[in-house]
């Protein structure tokens, strides 16, 4: 094996997730693959890491002879202690997911998936994250695991450009009436959020997040527009969060000082 690809596998649902034992036999026969997964759920803890308290990695055998850990850390952790004191080398590939749920648009920014491939990007790593739009514990990974197979090797042969990494969302949809794929942008939408207001049995107030996913973008180029239309979305997205086009509009302001 020592000539093939080195494969990393993370996710942010856990290391017995159904959807990352979906991801790891996706791309097994790619290459050489390593797991090192957090050791419980830790969906939406975007690009958190633990600074104030020790991380625990464990070897595991949840994989039969595929070499993999488990980690008290959040998604980006294991990404991060898989470079410094896993692998032998920088992977020549890091795959994240499968995710159990959409992570398209501004979801994004809230995700661990997302988040574990931004971290090998900024890595050097050609990185993608797969997810798929449904959130069962039973959900049918047949077709997502397709499509992690055939974007993986694609990466492997093509690479990607410096920067960059995939956020790749599946729809749920029958394998009969799936279109394909649509290389597009990320839409314009948002969380509308709302506090429900609770009491605990003591009579304390406390607050559980709610709210509904809305999408302002009419564009038929966005991966919300793909994912409503039968087609799996391929979102390449950066690191470098600069707003390039506004440089020249803030550099004309009149920023006074006085010493």
């Amino acid at each position: 094996m020592k000539d093939k690809p080195l494969i990393l596998v993370t996710n942010d649902d856990g290391i017995t997730a159904p959807g990352i034992k979906a991801l790891v036999e996706a791309v097994k026969h790619l290459g050489e693959v390593v797991i090192v997964a957090p050791d419980s759920p830790q969906s939406a803890m975007g690009h958190a890491v633990t600074i104030s308290k020790p991380l625990r990695l464990e070897k595991t055998k949840l994989y039969g002879d595929i070499v993999s850990y488990q980690c008290s850390g959040t998604p980006a952790d294991c990404v991060k202690i898989a470079v410094d004191k896993v692998l032998h080398r920088k992977p020549d590939l890091l795959v994240s997911g499968i995710n159990h749920g959409s992570n398209s648009s501004i979801n994004i920014l809230y995700s661990g998936t997302m988040s574990a491939a931004m971290e090998g990007a900024i890595e050097g790593i050609p990185a993608v994250g797969f997810s798929l739009c449904d959130f069962s514990i039973d959900a049918d990974f047949s077709l997502a695991a397709k499509i992690a197979s055939s974007v993986a090797q694609n990466v492997i042969t093509n690479g990607l450009p410096i920067g960059v990494l995939l956020n790749v969302n599946i729809p749920k949809v029958p394998i009969e009436t799936f279109k394909g794929t649509k290389v597009c942008r990320q839409a314009i939408a948002k969380w509308e959020e709302d506090f429900d207001e609770r009491h605990d049995p003591n009579g304390k107030k406390y607050y559980w997040l709610t709210g509904k996913f809305v999408n302002y973008d009419k564009g038929e180029d966005t991966d919300e527009w793909a994912l409503a239309n039968g087609y799996a979305s391929i979102v390449p997205v950066q690191f470098d969060l600069t707003a390039h086009n506004a440089i020249a509009i803030i550099t004309q302001w009149n920023i006074e000082y006085e010493n």
